[in-house]
């Protein structure tokens, strides 16, 4: 695409996006599918398509000319003022009404809503667009007039290299007063909270002032942010850097006990106030890091080495794996081998053992029949009537309460189809206000793909990199279970033992896990556990082991050689809960 095309394909994207690629869309059967991923950075649109592979960086024209203008009626300013009050308001606080005089700030006796009329301090905005006003004493404060721009940006220089935005007209003013220029102040005040909305310069009616000076600020090379130093102001830099663009922007770090430069020239002095910003540092990039950032973490590793994952409970399988947090694990295996069994088997473990909590998201499982079956295995006794003894009410009673303390239950209600997202924002839930530390999804195959991907492939590929983000986000251990695709079986009866690339629907399930699992019935009904994927060495190892299965109480234990007999739990529990003769029913 030509500088043109492109010119006229961006001018009304104002926002990260996906959209139809206009190199490759037309060429493709299904024209309207989102390929092309936009991000704006400052002016500029960065775009790469996942189809063809167009990319580059489109320099934008300033954002201003794109903007609404904004109506400005002027208003009425004092026309004569009091100095000798300008004076006394701007010597409180340590500013030199000498050093200010560009400025234009005029006095007048206004009416202060809770306080009747005051004498009072003006700081005029643009062309008479704006009057703030703030008495002379307390913080009484009331506004003549909508202010749009930037307060002092008519006196920043064409060539500045550097430029500070500050929260109010009283810290431009100090800074000003100790020799700094290019200085300007936000009109309107600091927000609350940063705002979780995508930001589009045509509702952005808050941060008007930012588009309307969107060319001053793309000439400096730096933007020092100099807000106050409480949550608001906090927020109020955070809202400024994303629309200016992070790279360019810097912040300042106050002295104990100062919140605002004002507070820094008063309390310091000038000579405080212009080192404070000479000092400022980068604005830290979102997800870009130095080995500074990790020297915490790095200190750690070298003093203690690799820690391994939490034990299973069953020794024979920690000697192929073990479980980590912020790890993947695909589970897979034919229908009725028993990986849903044995992941239960796996969390109560971790639960009983490691005191872990869990959320669950069971799609085969209604969650009445899988707290029945968390209870059985804690137990060690069926929880239904049959040929071995059922576990007592008090012991039903202590295994209710057992699984309430360490389970979550994420149930699909409403006839809403689950999807990743819907999945994944509960789980977030269960894990910031809970202290989750395992999630399980069982079967990938009732999660519904969003509507935007243009295949199978592609769907699995993109929920699969979400639950790996999520997982090592949160510190997560997560457990994906998902069917393999029809395998024929073996002329002796056998059936493969289906693996990562087995998975019905993409090679990513291979790819992105972290440890790949199958659980695999042999011919004679025997259970064994493959790991065929494990990406670190410290976690275990790819092999195979086998276990035993007690059908009455769906537990696993390792298998006894001679003398040795691993143990199967930390509590003291007994593991013997096992018949032989009934039907292998997972």
């Amino acid at each position: 695409m030509n500088e043109a095309d492109l010119g006229y394909f961006f001018e009304n994207i104002h926002d990260d996006c996906r959209v139809p690629c206009p190199e490759c869309s037309t060429e493709r059967k299904k024209k309207n599918v989102k390929t092309l991923s936009v991000t704006i950075d400052g002016g500029d649109c960065l775009y790469q398509c996942h189809h063809c592979g167009l990319s580059g960086r489109y320099n934008k024209p300033s954002i201003q000319t794109q903007v609404k203008p904004q109506k400005v009626r002027a208003i009425s300013v004092p026309s004569a003022s009091n100095q000798e009050l300008i004076n006394e308001y701007l010597l409180s606080r340590s500013i030199d009404p000498l050093s200010v005089t560009s400025y234009s700030v005029v006095s007048g006796t206004k009416y202060f809503n809770g306080s009747g009329e005051m004498d009072a301090v003006g700081f005029v905005y643009g062309d008479r667009e704006a009057v703030k006003w703030r008495s002379i004493q307390g913080k009484n404060f009331t506004q003549d007039g909508a202010a749009r721009t930037l307060w002092g940006i008519d006196q920043v220089k064409e060539d500045a290299k550097d430029i500070f935005i500050v929260e109010g007209e009283t810290d431009l003013l100090a800074c000003a007063s100790s020799g700094l220029e290019n200085v300007v102040s936000v009109p309107n005040g600091a927000p609350q909270k940063v705002s979780n909305r995508k930001v589009n310069p045509e509702e952005d009616n808050k941060f008007a002032y930012v588009w309307a000076a969107r060319e001053q600020l793309e000439k400096a090379e730096r933007i020092i942010l100099a807000t106050d130093q409480d949550e608001a102001g906090i927020a109020l830099s955070e809202e400024l850097a994303r629309r200016i663009g992070r790279a360019k922007c810097w912040t300042v770090e106050y002295p104990d006990g100062c919140k605002d430069p004002n507070d820094v020239l008063k309390h310091h002095g000038s000579e405080a106030v212009r080192k404070m910003m000479e000092n400022a540092k980068p604005v830290p990039l979102e997800g870009v890091y130095s080995a500074d950032d990790y020297t915490h973490d790095i200190e750690h590793l070298y003093k203690e080495g690799i820690v391994g994952g939490a034990s299973t409970g069953l020794a024979s399988v920690d000697g192929l794996f073990t479980v980590v947090q912020g790890q993947l694990s695909i589970v897979t295996g034919i229908p009725g081998s028993g990986k849903s069994e044995f992941i239960d088997q796996l969390m109560v473990n971790l639960a009983r053992r490691e005191g872990w909590k869990f959320a669950v998201a069971s799609f085969e499982n209604p969650p009445p029949l899988h707290i029945a079956k968390l209870s059985e295995k804690y137990i060690g006794k069926p929880f239904f009537e049959g040929k071995t003894a059922r576990m007592s009410g008090d012991e039903k009673t202590e295994a209710l309460n057992w699984v309430t303390d360490h389970f979550l239950f994420l149930e699909q209600r409403g006839g809403d189809s689950a999807t990743i997202d819907s999945i994944l924002d509960r789980a977030k839930q269960a894990v910031m206000r809970l202290g989750v530390r395992g999630l399980v999804i069982d079967p990938y195959n009732y999660i519904q793909q969003s509507s935007s991907v243009d295949n199978e492939h592609q769907g699995i590929n993109e929920m699969l990199t979400r639950l790996v983000t999520f997982a090592r986000a949160h510190d997560v251990h997560i457990w994906f279970i998902a069917h393999p695709a029809k395998m024929m079986t073996n002329q002796d009866g056998s059936t493969p033992v289906p693996k990562g690339m087995n998975i019905s629907g993409s090679a990513a399930f291979f790819a992105k896990a972290d440890l790949g699992i199958t659980v695999h019935l042999d011919k004679d009904k025997n259970v064994e556990i493959h790991c065929w994927k494990c990406r670190f060495k410290w976690v275990g190892t790819t092999g195979t082991i086998s276990l035993d299965y007690d059908i009455p109480t769906g537990r696993y234990t390792d298998i006894s050689y001679g003398d040795f007999v691993p143990s199967g739990g930390s509590d003291g529990r007994s593991n013997d809960w096992h018949e032989t003769g009934d039907d292998w029913d997972f």
